[in-house]
Formats: structure tokens, sequence, C-alpha cells
């Protein structure tokens, strides 16, 4: 059967291979504490599942591309009041089954596979990034990030300006929960305009943060957003993971065309569950609660992890760990043995070798438990 190549150059989902052999576990009956995806177990908040129990029609229609009005006004709304930017619901936002399809489908509206266009991605990074680029036909050149884990300006290749339609920044930063400043943001955006590129920002994490909001590229770009486009979703803020309900906001006529290549794909989310973001856009308590919740885990492994010497990188925000280690694949073998499952750096591309990511998603109580399991068999070699 024929395919296409990307499929086979790519292979299967970074993650997929730990996450067989622990089900194969789980069916063999042992417990296991899985750090390995970034599905919180916290019950998504009452008045949401209301939300969308109470907007499910008698008879069944298909979305719109442009989502309902009252989902782009929260959205609008809530960008407001968390960026103190003003944006148009109308032109300016569009709702999407999530972030992850949206990151995905994005390039297919701006590269041309025939110009030898190409698109920028960070390493280790969220795979999607660099999946949606090679998947619309472009180059996908990925930038190793190291130190704090952040896309400077610097970082971008020169020679490879010309040819960039996008650029996949990520703050807070998956895997490693590094924060990118205004100023650094600013920066990778001016660059961009001066070169007819995309700055794409996926700032699915927004919510989540230990001292300081972390920053929007929507903030740098100014009154109507040129040349920037922000990715969010209600799956950490809001515990709706199993809704698949994000948005892109941002400059006008990129969002003019998202919408136009939108309509072939048939990604619109069920009114009901844009009933059910809707709620959850306009309120800003729940969101903060979790927010506490996610603190206080990270806050359980780093006290834990600096009492045993072992080396906490970045993890100022979102919902990571970045855990500084020897050999991730050994480490991860390691845990998995003793019933704690995380993921490896390696996992998430060059640069991420060398490293574990632990996404805080068990109870506190759980992370309180695995720990313990986790300084035991990182703990370094007196």
């Amino acid at each position: 059967m024929r395919t296409n190549p990307v499929l086979d150059e790519l292979g299967d989902y970074p993650i997929a291979e730990i996450q067989e052999t622990a089900r194969r576990m789980r069916d063999a009956g042992e417990r296991l504490i899985d750090f390995s995806l970034g599905d919180p177990r916290e019950p998504t908040p009452l008045f949401i599942r209301e939300a969308a129990a109470a907007a499910i029609p008698e008879v069944s229609q298909y979305p719109t591309v442009s989502g309902l009005a009252s989902l782009r006004q929260a959205i609008a709304g809530w960008v407001g009041r968390r960026f103190s930017v003003e944006v148009d619901p109308d032109t300016q936002v569009i709702p999407t089954s999530g972030a992850k399809e949206a990151i995905f489908t994005t390039p297919l509206a701006f590269i041309d596979r025939a110009a030898d266009d190409a698109g920028l991605f960070c390493s280790p990074g969220y795979p999607i990034h660099e999946r949606g680029i090679r998947f619309a036909g472009g180059e996908a050149i990925g930038v190793k990030l190291a130190g704090d884990f952040v896309l400077r300006v610097g970082d971008v290749p020169p020679d490879a300006w010309g040819r960039l339609r996008l650029l996949w920044s990520c703050s807070p930063h998956n895997p490693t929960g590094a924060v990118t400043s205004q100023d650094d943001l600013a920066q990778l955006l001016a660059a961009c305009r001066q070169h007819d590129a995309l700055l794409c920002s996926d700032e699915a994490y927004a919510d989540l943060w230990e001292d300081e909001p972390p920053a929007s590229a929507l903030q740098v770009a100014g009154p109507g957003s040129k040349g920037a486009l922000a990715f969010f979703t209600c799956s950490k803020r809001s515990g709706m993971t199993g809704y698949r309900s994000g948005a892109i906001v941002g400059d006008p006529e990129a969002i003019a065309v998202i919408k136009s290549l939108r309509s072939s794909v048939g990604v619109g989310s069920p009114e009901f569950i844009q009933a059910a973001a809707a709620a959850a856009w306009a309120d800003d308590a729940h969101a903060e609660e979790r927010r506490q919740i996610f603190n206080a885990k990270r806050a359980i492994f780093r006290r834990r992890f600096e009492e045993d010497g072992i080396a906490v990188v970045a993890s100022t925000a979102g919902l990571y760990v970045w855990v500084s280690v020897e050999d991730d694949i050994a480490a991860t073998k390691r845990l998995l043995a003793e019933g704690v499952v995380v993921s490896p750096g390696s996992a998430f591309g060059p640069g991420g070798e060398g490293h574990l990511r632990l996404a805080l998603v068990p109870t506190i109580d759980e992370c309180a438990e695995a720990a313990e399991v986790v300084a035991a068999c990182l703990r370094p070699a007196s």
C-alpha cells in the first residue's frame, strides 16, 4: 500500500511506545502513577458540564467554521482580561477543536510546497509543531534549545529567514515549563514582520504560572496583531482535555486565510461543546483554583528534588517538571519498573536527551507518593 512518506519518516508518535508498555502493565493488574501525558485528573468544573448538557440540541446540525458568536466574544473577553489586549471577535478570533488540530492544520494555509517554503520549530518541543509543517510540504527547520530553553531571535539561522512562512514559539514551553519574556517575544515578532513570516505562538499553558503571568505575542503585536497568531485551549485552564476546544487569535488577514482552509477540513467543534467553552472562557475563578493546584504539585517535587540534589531545569510555569538526569531512557525504564510513568526528554527531539518530563496530572497525594519513588531512583550517588 502506498502511503504518505512523511508518516514513515516521522514514525510513531514519540510517547506511544511508553504508553503501550504502561497499558500492558495496567492490564496485568499493576498499579501505576502516570506522569507521561498532560491530561489532568481534576474534575471539569460543574458549571462547564452543565453548560454543555443544557446546550445539547434535539436536532444536531453541522457547526459553522466561524463558530458561535457567543464563544468568540467570550474568548475576546478573556484575552482582554488576561493580556489587556482588545481583539475583534468577528475578525481576529476563530474557535478550534483544541490547540493540537489548530497547530497541525495552520501550516496547510500558509506553506507552498512548490516554493521551497519552510517553517521553524523548537527542539525539544511539542512534536505537532514539526509535524504540521512537514505534512504541509514545507521544510521543518529545528532549532535546538539549551540552557534556559527559551527561543530567541539570535537562535534562528540567518539563512532560514528568506524561506520561513511561519515560526513556532511556545511559552510556557512544553516540555520544559520555560517562559519567554515579553522582550524576547517582541524581537521574534519584529524579525518575523521584517521577513514576512508569521509568528505562531503556542500559548496553551498561558493560565498556569508560579510568580508572574507569562506574556503573549498579542501583547507585543499591538492593535490589529499584525503578523502574530496566538493559540489557546480550554484543556488545561478548565480541565477540558476531552472536550477538544481551543482558539486561534490574532492577525485578521491570517485568520481569514485560516477560515478559508477550515471550510474544507470539517474541524468545527459541536455547538454544545462551544457553549461549554464560552462558559469556561467567561470565568477566571476556576482557572485560578486549578493554577494553585498545579503549583502545589510542582512544589512537592521541587522541594523533594532540591533535598536530594536532583536538578530541576526551567519549570516555572505550565504543567510540567523538567528534570536533569544522566540517561533519560534508562531513568524512564527504572521508574516504570517502580510503577511511575514519565516521558524521556529525547521523545521531544534533540536537546531533550538527559532530561525527564513529569506532567503534573496525578492527584496531590499521588504526587507526594511518587516524589519519594522518583527521588530514590534519580538521587545522585554520594
